[in-house]
């Protein structure tokens, strides 16, 4: 049996390659589970492509994914009951993730694709912290949304969903 390579080398998909620990790159299952098909003999010899993510989303989510390479992860059951819970993110994460939108969500797209589960519920958490306390018309101007709604749907939509309101 041969020794596992020790170094990935991923390529984004503006042909960028960017070589990384093994452990940091098994953060991603999809490339986990692509390493584990591929066997380490191809893994070794060239790089995996990345076609959904361009260089720096990659390189953020490198980063994320060194800072967090040695927690657990954890099982789908255990990661229902923690996201139910709280919307708290720790402060490194926080920090991580005080980006401007567009890059904030192509790190959540990037997360998804990857399955970087505990990146895709910091992106999440983020964007609901957003969202948190502000009325339709701040969330509206908040991700520059245009209301397609007349006065009248908007009214009626209201008066529908009024048992929904905090009071």
């Amino acid at each position: 049996m041969t020794e596992k390579v020790s170094k990935v080398t991923l390529e984004s998909n503006d042909n960028v390659r960017i070589q990384i620990d093994r452990a940091v790159a098994e953060r991603s299952m999809l490339i986990k589970n692509l390493m584990e098909d591929l066997g380490d003999d191809a893994v070794a010899d060239s790089a995996i492509p990345i076609p959904n993510v361009n260089e720096q989303v990659l390189r953020k989510v490198i980063e994320w994914c060194e800072k967090h390479k040695g927690d657990p992860i954890q099982s789908a059951e255990e990661e229902n009951d923690n996201r139910k819970k709280t919307t708290e993110i720790d402060e490194w994460d926080q920090k991580f993730m005080q980006v401007d939108q567009e890059l904030l969500f192509e790190i959540i797209l990037a997360a998804n694709y990857l399955d970087i589960k505990a990146l895709l519920d910091v992106g999440c958490k983020t964007v609901a912290n957003m969202i948190k306390g502000k009325s339709p018309e701040e969330i509206r101007k908040t991700f520059n949304i245009t209301n397609d709604f007349t006065a009248e749907e908007e009214e009626q939509i209201r008066r529908e969903n009024e048992w929904a309101e905090d009071r």
